[in-house]
């Protein structure tokens, strides 16, 4: 019981001083950022129908695609354990070549161009 009130001890002690430094260490010189409702680097008096470039949302599906990409393909190491192993580097073969050659046809057509 001695070790487990030690412990306790040293918990609710440590939890104090952190929670007193807390409050005295912060600096206390509010700026115009900081006292700002949004920290999205937008003025939030400005108008809230700014037009969006498109190209952000293509760039974020295009991640999606390739990030899932790696989701599918991150149990093919154990893939050599299963009954038919050339199929299922076969299947990954085909994942791997169709994605590509969006990819490449994306980048032909310039649908990853930035500005145009």
């Amino acid at each position: 019981m001695n070790l487990i009130s030690t412990i306790a001890a040293i918990t609710i002690m440590l939890s104090i001083v952190l929670a007193v430094a807390s409050f005295w260490l912060p600096q206390v010189t509010p700026d115009h950022e900081k006292l700002s409702p949004y920290e999205c680097g937008f003025d939030p008096l400005g108008s809230a129908r700014l037009p969006f470039s498109l190209r952000f949302f293509l760039v974020a599906i295009l991640f999606l695609l390739f990030d899932l990409e790696i989701a599918l393909l991150l149990p093919l190491p154990w893939g050599d354990q299963l009954a038919s192993p050339l199929l299922t580097f076969l299947w990954a073969t085909a994942v791997l070549t169709l994605l590509t050659l969006g990819l490449v046809y994306e980048w032909t057509q310039g649908g990853l161009e930035w500005a145009e």
